[in-house]
Parts: C-alpha cells; sequence; structure tokens
C-alpha cells in the first residue's frame, strides 16, 4: 500500500479521507521488556496487520514499558477491531520470534487489555509524529 504524507487525503471507493489516531499500547502490567530489537519486529508486524486492513501505519516507535502508533484508517475501519488484530497478531508473532519474551506473558496475553486511543486533528499531525520519532528505546537504558 502507498504510503501517503499525513497531510494527503486518501480516496476510497466513495469518498475521500483524512482520519488519523494516536494509539498507545503496554504490555501487561506495565513490565520494562521492549529493546530495540523487538520495537523493529513490532514494526513489521503492525505494518502487514494494517496493510491487511487498509490502514497506513504512518509512524511508530516505542520505549521499553509502551509503543505509540500513529494510523491513517479509512471510514469504514473499525478501530476497536484492528487494535485487537494489531495487538493479538504481535503477541503471537513476538513470542515466536523472541522466546525470552515469554516469561513476562501473564496468561498467554503479552499486552495490557487496555490502550489509549485518540482521533488527531487539534493537534497538528506533524507535531504529533514528531512526539513519536521522539519516543526511542535508546534513550532509556536497556531491560535485563
Amino acid at each position: 500500500m502507498k504510503k501517503n504524507s499525513p497531510n494527503e487525503y486518501r480516496t476510497g471507493r466513495h469518498c475521500v479521507f483524512s482520519m488519523h489516531a494516536h494509539l498507545v499500547f503496554t504490555p501487561k502490567y506495565r513490565y520494562s521488556l521492549f529493546n530495540k530489537k523487538h520495537i523493529e519486529a513490532m514494526r513489521e508486524i503492525f505494518n502487514t496487520v494494517c496493510d491487511a486492513q487498509q490502514v497506513q501505519l504512518t509512524e511508530f516507535n516505542g520505549e521499553d514499558d509502551h509503543v505509540h502508533l500513529l494510523v491513517n484508517f479509512p471510514p469504514h475501519a473499525d478501530i476497536a477491531k484492528l487494535v485487537n488484530s494489531l495487538k493479538g497478531v504481535s503477541s503471537r508473532l513476538l513470542r515466536k520470534q523472541f522466546p525470552e519474551l515469554e516469561k513476562r506473558y501473564w496468561k498467554n496475553a503479552l499486552w495490557s487489555r487496555s490502550y489509549f486511543a485518540a482521533s488527531c486533528g487539534g493537534a497538528p499531525i506533524s507535531i504529533i509524529k514528531k512526539y513519536i520519532e521522539e519516543q526511542r528505546i535508546d534513550k532509556n537504558s536497556s531491560p535485563a
């Protein structure tokens, strides 16, 4: 899927749209467990899930205890279903790719059941994008 800049309009079969959401996920009990390799693996996983749902992952980054996503979604998208897919697929694939994370899964779940979602429009997308870009794992100490 072609990645548009945050300020470009997308077109659907019967609509033109520009809808963005800022999502934040935390692991169960807000454990500090992600490092740079986990963040990069999540970026690929989240891109794949988003592409399958006609959603664009405009920006993604995170720290040791949470991740931020900026998504551009079509009007027919269901944010709750998108979040469920993102968390479910990433939990399953991260467990396979990084068996050392399994000890931090609680009842077979990596992510907390809760999440943050905000529509973007009050603040310019460029500000939110810059904020997410600055969420770097390497500014924190690496988890053991």
